[in-house]
C-alpha cells in the first residue's frame, strides 16, 4: 500500500515538475519575441498623467486602437496593451529672479512591452505622431462640410481626408495611399520631417500616413521623440506643467537597431 501510494505521490510530483517546465518555456518563448523593426503601433492612453501629480516609475498603459498585421502573418489584436512608466518628469515651478529664463515642464515616456494575448513582447518604441485627447476623438468620426453631406468626411490626425464609404483613401491627384478596410486603416508610411517613410503597409488608425510630430497641444512640443534608441519620448512645455490627457493617442514605431 505504502509503495503505490508513494508511486501516485511520485508520479504528482513529476507531472507538477512537467508542468512548471512546460510553462517557463511558454514564457520564455512569449518574452522572446521580437516585433519587426519599424512596426507602427496605433495606441490610446487609458489614464491621464499630471506632472503635478505623477511620479517617476508610475505605470503607463495605452491600448491597440486596431488589428495590427505583422509580415509574418501574425496580427496583434486591437486592445492589446501597451505598458511602460513614467522615466522623468518635471512639473512647471516660476521662477522669480529678474530676466529668469523660466525652464519647461517635461514628462518622460518609456514603453517597456507589449501584452498580445499570451505573450509579453518587450518592446522599443519611437512616437511618431501624438495627438491630444480632442483632436483625436474628432478623428474617430465623419464631419459634414454643409446640410446636403450626410454622409462628411473622415479627417485624420496630419490632414488626411477620405470618405468612410470609400476603401480608398487617394491623394488629390488620384493616387492611393492607404486604404480603409474591415479591420482599420493602413498604409504605407510617407516620410514627412524627421519621420521616415516605409516600404511595408503599416496600421495607422487615425493618423494620416505622413503624419509626424505633436498635433493639438498648443504650447506643447515634442522635445525627444525615442528615435535615439532610447525608447523614452518626451513632452515638453513652457508656462504650465505638461498633463497628458487620457484619450490622447500616439503613432508609434519599433526603433531600427543601432
Amino acid at each position: 500500500m505504502r509503495t503505490a501510494l508513494a508511486s501516485i505521490l511520485g508520479s504528482l510530483v513529476l507531472g507538477a515538475t512537467n508542468l512548471a517546465v512546460c510553462a517557463t518555456a511558454a514564457t520564455v518563448s512569449a518574452q522572446s519575441q521580437v516585433l519587426p523593426q519599424a512596426t507602427a503601433i496605433p495606441v490610446r492612453f487609458e489614464h491621464s498623467i499630471d506632472t503635478k501629480k505623477a511620479k517617476v516609475g508610475d505605470q503607463v498603459i495605452a491600448k491597440t486602437m486596431q488589428v495590427i498585421v505583422l509580415p509574418d502573418g501574425r496580427n496583434i489584436s486591437k486592445g492589446a496593451l501597451l505598458i511602460g512608466h513614467v522615466a522623468a518628469l518635471e512639473a512647471f515651478h516660476f521662477d522669480q529672479t529678474p530676466y529668469a529664463h523660466q525652464k519647461p515642464s517635461m514628462l518622460s515616456i518609456h514603453f517597456d512591452k507589449l501584452e498580445a494575448g499570451d505573450a509579453a513582447i518587450p518592446v522599443n518604441l519611437a512616437v511618431r505622431a501624438i495627438a491630444n485627447a480632442n483632436d483625436s476623438k474628432d478623428a474617430t468620426y465623419p464631419h459634414s462640410t454643409d446640410d446636403t453631406d450626410h454622409v462628411g468626411m473622415m479627417i485624420l490626425i496630419g490632414g488626411t481626408t477620405f470618405s468612410p464609404l470609400s476603401r480608398m483613401i487617394q491623394t488629390e491627384d488620384g493616387d492611393a495611399i492607404g486604404y480603409n478596410r474591415k479591420n482599420g486603416v493602413f498604409a504605407r508610411l510617407i516620410a514627412s520631417g524627421a519621420c521616415n517613410g516605409t516600404d511595408t503597409e503599416q496600421s495607422i488608425a487615425i493618423f494620416s500616413p505622413d503624419a509626424c510630430g505633436a498635433y493639438g497641444f498648443g504650447g506643447d512640443y515634442l522635445a525627444g521623440n525615442g528615435q535615439d534608441g532610447s525608447g523614452t519620448f518626451t513632452l515638453a512645455l513652457r508656462g504650465h506643467s505638461v498633463k497628458l490627457y487620457a484619450g490622447s493617442t500616439a503613432l508609434l514605431q519599433v526603433n531600427e537597431t543601432k
